[in-house]
This record gives structure tokens, sequence and C-alpha cells, in this order.
């Protein structure tokens, strides 16, 4: 491994390359990984029909589904901007950007926010561009379309704010942090009248008028010989039910805050670097070995812990019809109870990795592939 950094470090090198990320910063790996586990047959438990199915461009950035009002918001590697009936799988807009992406989609049910390779804010609506900004920097989180504003995030933790209709730049903040950062999906989301963001480890409240810090609150508390092992930036998107928001500190720690009181309820070691999901009493979320926990989400005490996938390259968590959804490299989607952490169904897709997080809308779940394949599952 080099010891030459640019300021940013993708995920994929410091998880012993477990993906075939570009990199910004460090290269080297390690390729000993151990072989994944073997599928079990199961019994299953929670009866699944395709809903329908689609397909897109390849998927070979970090996406995040918009989910909004009967619709998915996603996008394409190649610039292909797409909004999707949720129960049909019907067209309702698309968009070509002419450029590659790197991180999106914000979505709030009628605007479309990107960002491309070439570092330009881009936001479209019902099938036209509406304006682009070339950012400072690259981002790899995807925007958040919220109150009439776009806000997003680089990968050296600056915030940015726009006007959603003109895209005026608002107001910046940028606050003094560790030279080295993380190049994946970040934290940028809403609570109230509140912008959460991840700066570093800690999950920061902001004004969303002015930019302003309401509160922070440190979900870990890494240490280290250097910069790399102090490396802890807050995995995107967090996962939020009431009053309470749980992310990830990137191989470090899985915490829970109260973001109306701007207070940590708990924070445990936990290595990995996907997201954790949950509701008001279960936070399940993977480790870097691919060991899936659930915890108490009040109280963060260990449920139970469930290794019939280990070392499968799971997607991070989203919790959907009462189960604990996870995809895998293989392109499978795993059905968890919740609460016990056992195997409840398992669905196939077309055999290429499911790196982006399942996002359900109703009734319907959604999984994309590396391919751009499109997989739409309702409950029976």
């Amino acid at each position: 491994m080099t010891k030459k950094f640019l300021g940013a470090v993708s995920r994929g090198t410091l998880a012993a390359c477990m993906t075939s990320a570009v990199f910004w910063g460090l290269a080297g790996c390690a390729s000993d990984r151990p072989k994944p586990v073997a599928l079990e047959p199961i019994q299953t438990k929670l009866a699944l029909q395709t809903a329908w199915q689609s397909r897109l461009d390849s998927v070979e950035f970090p996406l995040a589904m918009g989910a909004r009002d009967d619709q998915f918001a996603l996008a394409s590697t190649q610039g292909k901007v797409s909004v999707l009936r949720a129960t049909s799988g019907q067209t309702v807009w698309t968009v070509e950007l002419g450029a590659s992406l790197q991180a999106g989609v914000g979505f709030n049910g009628r605007k479309a926010a990107v960002v491309t390779r070439d570092n330009d804010l881009v936001v479209a609506e019902q099938g036209r561009v509406l304006w682009r900004h070339r950012l400072p920097a690259k981002g790899t989180t995807a925007p958040v379309v919220a109150g009439g504003r776009v806000f997003v995030m680089t990968v050296n933790r600056v915030v940015h704010a726009f006007d959603g209709e003109s895209g005026q730049k608002l107001w910046t903040l940028d606050k003094p942090g560790d030279a080295l950062t993380l190049a994946q999906s970040g934290v940028v989301s809403t609570f109230e009248n509140t912008l959460l963001v991840g700066q570093g480890p800690r999950l920061t409240a902001v004004d969303p008028d002015n930019g302003s810090v309401r509160w922070e609150v440190a979900i870990a508390n890494p240490r280290g010989a250097n910069e790399v092992e102090r490396l802890a930036d807050l995995v995107g998107p967090p996962s939020r039910f009431a009053d309470v928001v749980c992310a990830r500190a990137f191989q470090s720690a899985v915490g829970c805050v109260n973001a109306k009181r701007g207070q940590l309820l708990w924070s445990r070691n936990s290595g990995g670097w996907q997201r954790v999901a949950g509701n008001d009493n279960v936070l399940v979320g993977a480790d870097a070995s691919d060991r899936i926990t659930g915890w108490k989400t009040q109280s963060g005490e260990a449920l139970w812990t469930q290794e019939k996938l280990l070392y499968r390259k799971l997607s991070g968590v989203t919790l959907w019809a009462g189960a604990a959804v996870v995809g895998d490299a293989d392109g499978w989607v795993h059905f968890l109870n919740p609460q016990t952490g056992d195997i409840l169904a398992r669905m196939e897709t077309d055999g290429s990795a499911i790196e982006t997080p399942p996002v359900g809308m109703g009734d319907v779940l959604l999984a994309v592939t590396r391919k751009g394949g499109l997989f739409a599952f309702r409950a029976r």
C-alpha cells in the first residue's frame, strides 16, 4: 500500500479491494479475502413475486435511488436519469445528461439532482435540465433536494447549498478537518427543518437557511497511529425513524442519535463500510466480513448475529415488508427476519453485483444490479 495521499480514499482500497471502485489517493490492496460462503437451501417464509423488470445502462458509481410519491428516481453511469412509476416500472420521464455520473440521485418527487465526473451538479425536472453548477471538488454523495433548495457535499466534506429553481449559490459550510477523507457515499439528509451532514465521525446539524451549525455529535472516537487508521467518516444514507437517526462510521462504529435533542443515544464498535437500517426496535447492519448484526435501537445491545452470508460482499441494508433486505455480489437479494436474523427468503436477479441498497416504495422493493438490471419485487 502506498503512502501517497491526495486527500480522499475510496472504500475499495481500505476494504482489501472488495470492489473495483475508482480510488482517489491510495493505491494497492490485499487479495487474500476469504471465499464467499456458499448459499444453503432455505425454507421460504416470506412469499415474494416479481412485480416488474427493466434495464438501465451499467451502474458503476455509488448510486442512491430516490423514492417519493410512488416513483423511483435512478441513473446510469453513462448519465441517463430516469424516473419510473414504482408500481409498474412505467417511465415517467428521462433525460440524457451527456456526461458520466459520480453521485446521485437526490429526488423530491419533482426534481432530480446528480453529480457528474466533471464535478457538475446537475438538476433536472420533467425530462429537461434546469441548471448546472461546477463544484470545486468531487462529489460521491447523492445531493439532497428539499425545501426549495439543493444541498451537496464534496469529498473534502464541504457542504454547498443552492436555490432549487435558479441554481444560485446560497451558502457554503467549510469546516477544518482531517486531511484524509473517504470517497464514498456520506451522510447528507434532512430532519424536520434541519440539514444533517457527516463531518468525519460527527453527525452535524446545519441550519438550511444559512449553513450555521446547530449541534454536533460524534458517533465514533477513532484512535490510531496514522490518518488511515483514524479515518471514520459517516457512511450514508443514514437510517431515520421518529426522532432517531442512526449511521455507521467507516470501519469504526455504529451508533444512534436523538436528532431532536442533538444527543448520542449509543455507539458500539463495529467494523464495516455499508449503511445500516432499522426501526424503533432493531437496527441491522453487516460488518467488514459480512457478518450481519441486529442491535436494539434504544440501547445498542446486540440481539443476534447471522454468519450464513459471510464474504458475499453485501450491500447496505434496507427494511421493507417486515424484513431486513441486502443484496450480494452474485445478484441475490436476501430477506432476513430483523428480530432474529433468520433468512426468510432469497430472490435471484441477473447474476451481477448488487452494490446499491435496495429501496422500498409502498409494497414494491427495487434492486439494481451493476449491469443495470432493475428488479422490482412485491410481497404476496
